[in-house]
Parts: C-alpha cells; sequence; structure tokens
C-alpha cells in the first residue's frame, strides 16, 4: 500500500461517503480529501478505501452475544416416504425457463407439479423433510399460489424460520397471531387481546379461523370494534362473513347499509342479496317485480321490461350504485343491479309459474334480453342456484356455445361453478365435442382434478382433430399444459398412438408435425410422473375408466 498517499489521521465524518462519490465521478472530477490529484490518484484512491474498509471493520466495539433462538418446534406428522422426499427435493430444484416462447420439448414442467404434490402429501398427513423447508418457502415466496398449501406442509417450524429471515415474513402474516397456536373457543381473553392488539393481517387471519368454526362468535367479535376501525379494514372484515353467511347475520349486515363506506354498503347489500329471507332481498323482489312482467297479449307470450327512471335513496340505501360506468345507460344499469339482487325463487310465480327453463326460452320485448339474462347469471352465480344455472347455460351443443344468458364464456364458467362436479365435467365435455377447444380453456378451469373420463376423452379426441387436421399447434399449448396437469394419470398407456410425427399436409403448418409429437409425448411423460409422484405418496391407484 502506499502510506504517503493516504492521511494517517482518524477520518472526518461522511469519509466513506467521500471515497464512494470520489469513485463514481472519477479523481479527475473529483479527489476525496487526503489524496493528491494527479496520475497516482486512482491508486491512492483504492489505498484510501482499504485503510477505510479496514477502519470501518476494525471499529465495531464488542456487544452482549444476542439470544440463541429457541429450538424449532417438533412436528408430530409422520414423515415422508423416502422416494416422495427425493422427489420433493426434485420438484423443489427445478426453475422455470428463462427462455422465449420457443418449443419445450419433452421434458415435463416440474414446477407446475408442485401445486399437485403438495395437495396429495397434505391430504396424506405428511410433515416435510426440515432440510426442504428453505427452498419451500423460496418457492412460497415467488409464487403466492403455493402459500396456503406450502404452510400446511411445512407445518409450524415454517414460521419458526420465518422468524430468522425476513424474506419468510409472509408466513408470519399468514398464521394468525404470528404463529401462535389459535386460542380455544373457550379462551376469550386471548381471543379479545389478539383481536384488539394484533396487526392487520393477523387480525383478518384470526377472524377468518374463527368464523370458519363458529360463526357467530365471529360475527360477535367484529360487532366489538366495527365502529373504530377504518372503512377499508371494515370491508376486508366484512367479506370473511362470507363463509357460513346465515340469517342469523342479517341484523348485523342491515346495519351495514347505513355505513359511511359506499364500498361497505355495496358488500353488506351483496351479501343479504344472497339470503333468499332476507328483508333486502324482499324489497329487490318488489322493485324488479315492478320491472318485469309477461305481455300475453301478443300471439307468442313475452317478458316485456319497463326499466325504474330514478334511482331513490331507498335504492341507494339498499347497495344499488347509481352512477353507471362509462358506455352503460342509467336505467340499464339499475335495473340489472335490481334484478341480481332479487331471489330467483319469485319469478315463477311473478311470470306465470314458469319453470326456470321456460322463463330463459321466453322472447325478451325491446332488445332487453341480454340485460335481464345477464343479471339472472350474476343471480344464479350469487345465489348458488344450480336450477337456474342450468337453465341460463342451455345444452353444450347449442349454437352460440350456450344458452341465451350465457353471455360470457366468464359467466358460463361462473354458471357451471354452481353445479356438481360430474355434471360440470359432462356440460364442458359435450361444449368441446361440439365447439372443439378454441374457446374451452376458461370453462376446463372449473373442472375438478383429475377430469372425469368424459371429458379426458373429450379434449383428447379435439387435441387429435386439431393435429390431423394441421391446426396451427402453438395455439393449443395452453389446452396441452392444463392436460398435463389434469388428465387422469391412468390414461398415459393409452397415448401411444398419438406419439409419431404426423404427414404434414399442404396446409399445415410448418413444422407442426413434429411440435404435436412432442407435446404429446410430453404429456404421456408427465402422466406417468404424476402416477409415480402418487404412489411415492401411497396413493392406491384403483382400476377404473380412464380419461381417454
Amino acid at each position: 500500500m502506499n502510506g504517503t498517499a493516504v492521511t494517517p489521521a482518524a477520518p472526518a465524518p461522511g469519509a466513506w461517503e467521500e471515497l464512494v462519490t470520489a469513485a463514481l465521478l472519477g479523481t479527475e472530477r473529483r479527489t476525496p480529501p487526503g489524496v493528491t490529484p494527479g496520475p497516482e490518484a486512482p491508486a491512492a484512491l483504492l489505498d484510501a478505501a482499504a485503510v477505510e474498509t479496514v477502519r470501518r471493520r476494525a471499529g465495531l466495539r464488542p456487544a452482549r452475544a444476542a439470544e440463541r433462538p429457541r429450538p424449532a418446534p417438533e412436528d408430530a406428522r409422520p414423515p415422508l416416504p423416502a422416494a416422495a422426499a427425493r422427489r420433493l427435493a426434485m420438484l423443489l430444484a427445478d426453475r422455470p425457463g428463462t427462455g422465449g416462447g420457443g418449443r419445450r420439448g419433452t421434458t415435463p414442467d416440474l414446477m407446475e407439479l408442485l401445486p399437485q404434490w403438495l395437495a396429495t402429501a397434505n391430504a396424506r398427513g405428511f410433515a416435510a423433510p426440515p432440510q426442504v423447508l428453505p427452498a419451500l418457502l423460496d418457492a412460497a415466496r415467488g409464487r403466492t399460489d403455493l402459500r396456503p398449501a406450502a404452510l400446511t406442509f411445512a407445518g409450524p417450524r415454517a414460521v419458526w424460520l420465518a422468524r430468522l429471515n425476513p424474506d419468510w415474513r409472509f408466513a408470519l402474516r399468514a398464521t394468525p397471531g404470528g404463529g401462535t397456536a389459535l386460542p380455544s373457543p373457550e379462551d376469550t381473553a386471548r381471543i379479545q387481546r389478539l383481536w384488539e392488539e394484533g396487526l392487520f393481517a393477523e387480525r383478518v387471519a384470526l377472524l377468518a379461523a374463527i368464523r370458519a368454526r363458529e360463526p357467530a362468535a365471529a360475527r360477535e367479535l367484529l360487532a366489538t370494534s366495527w365502529a373504530t376501525e377504518r372503512a377499508e379494514d371494515r370491508l376486508m372484515f366484512l367479506d370473511s362473513l362470507r363463509t357460513g353467511l346465515g340469517p342469523d347475520d342479517e341484523p348485523f349486515l342491515e346495519q351495514a347499509l347505513a355505513d359511511r363506506s359506499r364500498n361497505v354498503r355495496a358488500t353488506a347489500a351483496e351479501l343479504l342479496s344472497a339470503l333468499p329471507d332476507s328483508a333486502l332481498a324482499a324489497r329487490m323482489a318488489v322493485r324488479a317485480g315492478a320491472c318485469v312482467a309477461v305481455d300475453r297479449t301478443r300471439d307468442t307470450p313475452a317478458v316485456v321490461v319497463e326499466a325504474p327512471h330514478e334511482c331513490d335513496t331507498g335504492m341507494e340505501r339498499d347497495g344499488v350504485v347509481p352512477k353507471p360506468p362509462a358506455g352503460r345507460g342509467e336505467r340499464s344499469w339499475w335495473f340489472g343491479q335490481l334484478v341480481e339482487a332479487t331471489p330467483l325463487g319469485v319469478w315463477p310465480g311473478r311470470l306465470g309459474g314458469r319453470t326456470p327453463q321456460e322463463i330463459v326460452a321466453l322472447p325478451v320485448a325491446d332488445d332487453w334480453q341480454s340485460e335481464l339474462h345477464a343479471a339472472w347469471c350474476r343471480a344464479a352465480v350469487r345465489q348458488r342456484d344450480a336450477a337456474w344455472a342450468r337453465a341460463l347455460l342451455g345444452l353444450p351443443a347449442a349454437p352460440e356455445a350456450g344458452g341465451p344468458g350465457a353471455v360470457s364464456l366468464a359467466e358460463r364458467a361462473k354458471l357451471l361453478g354452481t353445479l356438481g362436479s360430474a355434471e360440470r365435467a359432462e356440460w364442458v365435455a359435450g361444449f368441446i365435442a361440439t365447439h372443439g377447444l378454441s374457446e374451452a380453456f376458461q370453462l376446463l378451469g372449473v373442472c375438478a382434478v383429475p377430469w372425469a373420463a368424459p371429458l379426458g376423452r373429450a379434449v383428447v379426441d379435439a387435441l387429435n382433430i386439431a393435429r390431423d387436421a394441421g391446426s396451427y399447434p402453438w395455439s393449443f399449448s395452453g389446452v396441452m399444459g392444463l392436460a398435463e396437469r389434469c388428465l387422469d394419470p391412468s390414461a398415459a398407456g393409452r397415448l401411444d398412438g398419438l406419439l409419431a410425427v404426423p404427414d404434414e399436409g399442404e396446409d399445415a403448418s410448418p413444422g407442426a408435425g413434429g411440435y404435436w409429437a412432442e407435446a404429446f409425448q410430453r404429456l404421456v411423460t408427465t402422466l406417468r410422473l404424476r402416477a409415480a409422484m402418487q404412489e411415492e405418496l401411497g396413493v392406491v391407484q384403483l382400476p377404473g375408466p380412464s380419461g381417454v
């Protein structure tokens, strides 16, 4: 080191910052204190930085040793089988590729299989191996959709680790009381203390947990501090009442209709409208009933609509938003909200004793059909009414992919969510058989996994038809990815006939045959991998009809 270029005296305050500034600007523009300008200045700068670094490190005063962390809590669940533990390490070691939208080849996407693996391991009640917990928490940190299953699998040790690494703080936020056990229902003092003193995320988690096991206790806890909560917090807390919503919640929700926050009032009105016997639902039924009737003077009976001409204070109090969004007329906006909040059970009596299917089949005068049916769709989803959902969905083979009330794929997907898993899969299978896969992605997303046999056959048949037709292959990559995760693993053996490279016709996309062969090979490989994962976790594969 060149000792002549550095002043040995104690540094002035801010000396390190001066050195950093000189390094960024260059010694020709900024000469730090104690360094002689000239050609030797850069080397002298580095010497000065080295001396200052040693001084900073050596200048730390000894302090009392920090308290050692308490030992990690025990996890009483049974350990993973060895093969399953090795598989988990492989899944966590995989990272998504950094390339663009090129071919994926035949290698399975292991990270996309991790949610399924976690769900199965949690269902079997296994404990996570301690050595994989850091990688598991890192994966959950990067993907919020993994967090609930990952934290369940990680168990109490996840919270212990989260207290030692701020990168894993989400584990603390997701656990009531920062990782402490949820107080028992009898321990009202601890519950009240956590409710009054906890962080907001902890309070939300606590309220949700209590609501899941004892709805009335959660509502009463919320009532103790409702008047002093912030508007945005009241909205989040009120949303927790969706779990276990029942008639006993009506008095509290009626009071919330007078809240000073419009969003809180709207949420309270939505929850009340999901209770068909509530006073709000009755008020909405009167208003909507005055707008809709059957005109029997025509040759064919038709529904006629007379939308409201104003939004009065009573409607506003019951959650009707007076100002429409851009591009919507006021009357149609108000009308839709009234119908959406009206119990569907009132319409047969109002419209001549007809069934939901007969009501939906009636023509609607003056171009009000889309507005009326769309509102009925939202009501069927909100009220979980399967009979109305079937009527509005129509037959899957109908033109325009559904009944007249299903005005969008998103609404059809929501309507399907009100049906049982078997009926849902059967409807989507019929839709795909008629309309193909081009519009089926959203609908497939609401179907239970693994797909039922008719749905699995419909998807594979449609992919095979697209391949034989020389269709542009990359447009089906999303459905193929879903098939890798959702087809029954037992279907792998029946897909061998699709692995060969097909002959490419004159109209086929260049290279399409090779892509399809790769895609089907990846599908088969992934299905066999999923079957191996289930076997390693002790899931018995029952013989029976497969998805293909």
